[in-house]
């Protein structure tokens, strides 16, 4: 039987503590080669919550899926800052550029349900509200009627999806 255990742990600093030590240890698993294998997968995400997958089969082979950390923490980790705007009507915590919501949106591109570029710019446009960020100087709505107008197109060009 295959058992799976989901876990949010910090990028390259994942330990054998809860919550995996707990949930990996009846499995009867090396619980420190299974950390240090998410450390060494997760090494690129340090500071961030990034959720991870740790798969057991019967025969005690382990498979490590590591997924990409919520919207949030890509947008903090990309203006440097520890966390969102208790009041984002009023206070402003950072400002994005469309290069870098670019860049957000395409490391999301596994996790969103849009098809293009632009629609997932404003999936990320979007978390960025709550947050008290935003982008080109604008409101993060506004951002995304502007997005929507064709302000941005000639920046979007060279972009990749």
């Amino acid at each position: 039987m295959t058992s799976i255990v989901e876990a949010l742990v910090p990028g390259g600093k994942a330990n054998p503590g809860p919550p995996l030590g707990p949930a990996l240890g009846p499995l009867g698993v090396n619980i420190k080669e299974v950390v240090e294998k998410i450390n060494e997968k997760t090494r690129d995400y340090n500071g961030m919550q990034v959720p991870v997958k740790v798969i057991v089969d019967d025969k005690k082979n382990v498979e490590i899926e590591v997924g990409t950390p919520p919207t949030a923490s890509l947008v903090m980790k990309e203006l440097g800052i520890q966390k969102g705007s208790g009041n984002a009507g009023s206070e402003v915590v950072g400002n994005l550029t469309i290069p870098q919501v670019a860049k957000i949106a395409r490391m999301k591109k596994e996790d969103v349900l849009s098809y293009d570029l632009k629609a997932t710019m404003k999936e990320v446009m979007g978390t960025c509200v709550p947050m008290g960020v935003n982008v080109e100087g604008m409101k993060a709505k506004d951002c995304q009627k502007a997005l929507d107008e064709g302000k941005f197109d000639d920046l979007l060009a060279g972009e990749e999806w």
